[in-house]
């Protein structure tokens, strides 16, 4: 396996998902805004979209690639996946039938802010009854992207979350013929896009497997093994979601802001999405391999190159944020009904989040470290740990400091988090810097320094451009983002903080 190569299939996908994400969020921005209409959708499309990402963002992968692994015989291994996607089935079932039931206690558990307000909470309920059944169809859609991850294929399951995005742009560009109703086909389109990315991923999946339902399910040990890994896998790799959700929740309290962190969260998503989720996605079969076979070199190299490739990407991105969260923010959200108040606060929030932006993606790569030797109850008692922090730190000062006290708790939470990780993969002795990284690291630091003096001048440069007013700031933001990323890639190069023959390097 290439590291980078298989990185850069499962990046390309995620990116134009993303981008058309970005696409997305800007309609919803120009018909929307930040009102209580777009606190009710938004927390209708957190909770799905959440456990989209617990599920299908590495976290699942955690917990099952492992095991499929593990199993060599191809009966095995079918009869495992089987059992699995029994018991996900029935499972899944039965808690969006409850939830259904019980929705309007379900939303006041995760936006108790809106109690005040009758008409944001009715919508807020009718809106989560349409999207919730979501989740049981992309958490079976995350399945089948496992499998297919197992077997070192990554494109189609990095493209399935394009369909969300398609449908929903599709849905707004009717958004002034819909008017009132635009929140309603919406939440409908999350729903059936979640069906046809089941059916998408269904087709690419039956050549390695065939699914086959049955109520009589034999759990043996590894199905017992992989229950038992799951829920700590799906709480430590998804402690970052899990984070941004309980903020979601406190920050029901105070008008505009559960948008305003909707949008600043939407920001910093693609380099996680890229950084962290690629990386630790691609990484976990073939290190999950190498330590079942006891290989070390290979274990070192890969997992330096993984700590590597995630700095290189994660620090830029992060100096960038920190430098340009208000021109980011106006030059892709900063259109109709979303207004300079809501630029400006969106921008704070991104600024604290970008500070963490580093931790966010190291999280990620250090947990599958544990994870592809079938530990995931120790990064479960750091996210633990690390949530409650945030927790802690957000309830304490929230009144104080108001809503940007969320991105802030979460930053230093996952800081912790990251550190702490690190501390003891080197106590426990899985993992050791090796001296390319340690070279490698410092260059990276000088050349992401330089690319920020450089992306520094050339937003001052366009100062007048990214005015609220101006209609074609989109463009000036793409144009200095491209010239950062060749200016940084560029050094990168020139002093060896990258070199082009890593692209062909085996693992």
């Amino acid at each position: 396996m290439n590291l980078i190569k298989s990185t850069g299939t499962f990046s390309f996908f995620t990116i134009i998902s993303r981008l058309l994400g970005y696409m997305r969020d800007i309609l919803i921005a120009v018909f929307l805004g930040a009102g209580p209409v777009a606190d009710a959708f938004f927390v209708a499309f957190r909770i799905p979209n959440t456990f989209r990402r617990l599920f299908s963002e590495g976290t699942f992968n955690a917990a099952f690639v492992p095991s499929y692994s593990s199993l060599s015989i191809k009966k095995k291994s079918e009869n495992f996946a089987n059992s699995i996607f029994s018991l996900l089935i029935l499972g899944l079932f039965s808690l969006v039938l409850v939830v259904e039931i019980f929705m309007p206690i379900f939303v006041f558990l995760i936006a108790p802010g809106f109690e005040g307000d009758y008409e944001k909470m009715e919508l807020a309920i009718t809106l989560t009854r349409i999207t919730f059944p979501f989740l049981l169809f992309v958490s079976l859609a995350s399945f089948f992207s496992a499998i297919l991850n197992s077997h070192n294929k990554f494109a189609v399951s990095s493209a399935a979350p394009i369909i969300l995005n398609v449908l929903l742009i599709g849905v707004l560009i009717f958004g002034k013929i819909l008017n009132d109703q635009l929140v309603y086909f919406l939440s409908y389109a999350v729903t059936i896009s979640g069906i046809i990315q089941f059916i998408f991923l269904y087709f690419f999946v039956k050549k390695y497997y065939l699914p086959n339902f049955k109520f009589s399910i034999n759990i043996d040990n590894k199905i017992k093994l992989f229950f038992k890994k799951l829920l700590p896998s799906i709480f430590s790799s998804g402690v970052t979601q899990i984070n941004i959700l309980i903020g979601t929740i406190i920050a029901s309290f105070q008008a505009s802001a559960v948008s305003y962190l909707y949008y600043a969260d939407r920001i910093y998503q693609i380099n996680l999405a890229i950084a962290g989720i690629a990386i630790g996605t691609v990484v976990l079969p073939q290190l999950s391999k190498h330590v079942k076979n006891k290989k070390k070199e290979k274990i070192d190299l890969i997992q330096n190159k993984a700590l590597e490739l995630s700095l290189f990407l994660s620090i830029p991105a992060a100096i960038a944020l920190l430098i340009a969260s208000e021109e980011i923010i106006s030059s892709l959200f900063g259109y109709g009904s979303f207004d300079k108040e809501s630029v400006k606060n969106s921008a704070k929030a991104l600024f604290y989040f970008g500070l963490g932006l580093p931790a966010f993606s190291l999280i990620k790569v250090f947990s599958t470290f544990f994870f592809a030797r079938h530990n995931t109850e120790t990064p479960f008692y750091i996210s633990l740990i690390s949530v409650l922090l945030n927790v802690l730190i957000s309830v304490n000062l929230f009144k104080e400091v108001g809503f940007l006290i969320i991105p802030i708790a979460t930053t230093i939470s996952s800081w912790f988090n990251a550190i702490v990780l690190l501390i003891l993969l080197k106590k426990k002795k899985l993992f050791n810097f090796n001296l390319i990284f340690i070279n490698r690291f410092i260059k990276i630091v000088f050349a992401s320094i330089l690319m920020g003096v450089f992306f520094f001048n050339l937003i001052n440069f366009f100062q007048d451009d990214f005015l609220y007013e101006k209609n074609l700031k989109s463009v000036y933001l793409i144009c200095s983002a491209i010239l950062g990323l060749v200016f940084y890639i560029s050094i990168s190069i020139l002093i060896k903080a990258f070199k082009i023959n890593d692209i062909r390097l085996k693992y």
